[in-house]
């Protein structure tokens, strides 16, 4: 399986998975630069990374669902928090603001 199509079987289970916002992973696919990137789900966070296959790459924000409607950006790791916002919109925004060149 080529990248693109590696990518794009990553983004329909990342649908199917059910523990990211809809709302969210079609935010985050109709962003080119976001698009591009393989999406993988951990503990119901939305991940980008630039390969498609494990390990992947840990360089970008990722983004968590949280109960309540919210949204917490955190990343590259686990241990740097860039924010809470209440929108899918501005969450996807954030990690694009933080989105290192290709």
């Amino acid at each position: 399986m080529d990248t693109d199509a590696a990518t794009e079987a990553g983004w329909q289970k990342a649908r199917d998975d059910g523990r990211v916002r809809p709302e969210l992973l079609d935010l985050a696919y109709a962003e080119p630069r976001l698009r591009r990137r393989f999406p993988w789900v951990g503990m119901g966070e939305l991940h980008f990374s630039r390969t498609v296959a494990y390990p992947w790459t840990w360089d970008v924000p990722f983004v968590l669902s949280e109960h309540g409607g919210t949204y917490f950006v955190m990343g590259p790791s686990r241990q740097e928090s860039v924010g809470r916002v209440a929108t899918a919109r501005e969450a996807v925004d954030l990690v694009l603001e933080r989105l290192p060149d290709e």
